[in-house]
């Protein structure tokens, strides 16, 4: 270590062994593949060179595994009696080629769709009857 640089130690949650021990400035590459999916803290130690310490402690979610997604229930939703609920994984893939398979999840139609429908309908009923009264 240079006299003029600061040293920084790199933990991940509470783990009394530093992941690594740089002399900054440092680009580092932090491999979350190697983490669990869920939240994690990374927390950065600097020592200067004249012995001070420095501490930054950043919270940071993993989401490495399949995506999932749930229509039928939400967090926290009050619920009785039987759910129909639609549910899908997909993964990311290799992140060189786009996965089609799975990779969109389905959605039913919102009820103001159905809504627009029924007057739309309900209109040209009207207008298809009364222009037949007028000729």
């Amino acid at each position: 270590m240079t006299k003029d640089s600061s040293k920084v130690f790199l933990f991940v949650d509470e783990e009394p062994v530093p992941i690594a021990e740089l002399d900054t400035p440092i680009v580092f590459d932090l491999d979350t593949r190697k983490l669990t999916d869920g939240e994690h803290l990374l927390t950065i130690v600097s020592h200067s060179p004249t012995g001070r310490e420095g501490i930054r402690k950043i919270y940071f979610t993993v989401a490495n595994g399949p995506a999932i997604r749930i229509e039928g229930l939400k967090n926290k939703d009050v619920v009785d009696g039987t759910l129909s609920l639609m549910i899908n994984a997909y993964d990311k893939g290799n992140q060189k080629s786009f996965l089609i398979t799975g990779s969109e999840t389905p959605k039913t139609i919102p009820f103001w769709i159905w809504i627009i429908v029924i007057l739309f309908a309900g209109w040209a009923l009207y207008y298809e009857i009364t222009s037949a009264n007028v000729q």
